[in-house]
């Protein structure tokens, strides 16, 4: 089955006030309204499917609701399917069914059907009653959408595996102006009714809808580093192996990363899969930091260090679309070229000089379109593991200077120039090598 058709997209508001007003603490509104432009131009069934766990509704209630109403005030809908963890843990504890799992399924009895059906149909309500006190349209939905097959009866009992996915219901809601709450609720061919796991569900639904965006929302809000900090963005054409080799990445988050992965193969390279907290929802879509983990299928980065493999004419193009500005003809021909370091689309790059036994960041260019997806983070990574000692510059009015601040270990400015340096042992070289970076010839033509 198809996605809804277009007359089915939600209306609208004519006006978007809200967005500036909520977020504007937060990056500047140029930021803002350019992901609110890109997420605007989509179905808005395809906008995102937003996974909530059964304990971010019992813990974080009134944050879940004011996030997800606050979006439908934008004009966005996002899909939102929930399980019911801890509530069915109580519930069926209660009448005499306690919990036993195989390979992580919860053995379901035909006999527990009836109190697992009433409590995912109570946090659905409960769900849609908070949206709705919040301000927002939300339509209950918790069963009728997947269709299932038993996955092993014998074993497991009514535990099913989504087979199709029923949009009718999901399509109703849209046009009514309601984002749709879905609960993992399935049924047989037959007529029977089953358990359905919550990340299959979602598996089912993203690969029916194809979303743009993809959110677990997670009590710890992001994948978590080695000392337990939180991993901002994970490109996974670079990424996953080197993670999945780590001995920290073990349990839960070496399923979730495997997950991922999974979602993401099969859909096109602009999705995304975001792991945040209800609360900073809305800072993780619509700002390039955000606030949590973003992972992407991402580019491979390729290391140049000769100037004739390097597609001169794409990384022109590429400079002068991210700067805003043409570059100056003959830049390669004056350029002391070391190596670049380039996304296989020529999304991103980094172009470094020599300067006698330095290296210098000449050029650290990014689509607009790309950020946000962590291919600038993930060039960079490859240039200070390259480069550990690096200089470069950037006018002041650069906006990407916070960025620069943040990853220098100190800054000298020279005229219209900031000169930034890591990695340098000798700091009696500052002066002359800030004097002899500032003083170079710009590259950019001037607009």
């Amino acid at each position: 089955m198809t996605g809804a058709p277009s007359e089915t997209r939600l209306a609208r508001p004519p006006v978007r006030a809200a967005i500036v007003e909520l977020l504007s603490h937060m990056r500047d509104g140029k930021e803002i309204r350019e992901y609110l432009n890109r997420f605007s131009e989509l179905d808005q069934e395809r906008f995102a499917v937003i996974k909530v766990g059964g304990a971010i509704i019992e813990d974080q209630l009134e944050d879940l609701a004011r996030a997800l109403a606050f979006l439908q005030s934008v004009g966005l809908a996002p899909i939102v399917v929930h399980g019911g963890g801890p509530q069915l843990n109580a519930a069926l504890e209660a009448a005499g069914f306690p919990e036993e799992r195989i390979d992580g399924l919860r053995i379901t009895s035909p006999d527990a059907m009836g109190a697992v059906r009433d409590t995912l149909t109570a946090v659905n309500v409960k769900l849609v009653q908070a949206i709705r006190d919040q301000g927002g349209r939300a339509a209950s939905i918790p069963s009728g959408v997947f269709e299932a097959e038993l996955v092993d009866e014998a074993r497991l009992g009514r535990v099913g595996e989504p087979s199709a996915v029923r949009l009718d219901l999901v399509a109703a809601a849209a046009k009514a102006g309601q984002a749709p709450i879905l609960g993992c609720l399935g049924d047989t061919a037959d007529g029977r009714l089953v358990n359905v796991n919550a990340d299959s569900a979602v598996r089912a639904l993203v690969g029916q809808l194809q979303p743009y965006k993809i959110v677990f929302l997670t009590g710890t809000g992001a994948l978590l580093d080695e000392a337990g900090g939180p991993i901002s963005t994970v490109n996974l054409a670079t990424d996953f192996d080197e993670l999945m080799a780590q001995d920290w990445v073990a349990g839960g988050m070496r399923l979730k990363l495997q997950e991922i992965k999974r979602l993401l193969d099969g859909l096109p390279l602009s999705s995304s899969v975001s792991i945040t907290r209800p609360d900073q929802l809305a800072k993780e879509l619509f700002t390039h930091a955000g606030a949590g983990t973003l992972v992407r299928k991402g580019e491979r980065i390729d290391e140049v260090t000769d100037l004739t493999a390097l597609d001169q004419d794409r990384a022109l193009a590429l400079i002068a679309e991210s700067f805003g500005r043409p570059v100056k003809p003959g830049y390669f021909d004056r350029l002391d070229f070391d190596r670049a370091f380039v996304t296989e689309n020529y999304r991103a790059a980094a172009i470094t000089a020599r300067l006698g036994d330095t290296v210098y960041l000449d050029k650290f260019a990014v689509l607009d379109a790309a950020r946000g997806e962590g291919l600038g983070g993930a060039v960079w990574k490859r240039l200070v593991a390259y480069a550990p000692r690096l200089y470069w510059r950037s006018r002041r009015d650069n906006p990407i200077n916070e960025f620069y601040f943040a990853v220098c270990d100190s800054a000298i400015k020279r005229g219209e120039w900031t000169v930034f340096q890591r990695g340098e042992s000798d700091l009696s070289r500052l002066p002359a090598l800030a004097e002899e970076i500032a003083g170079l010839p710009a590259s950019l033509e001037d607009i």
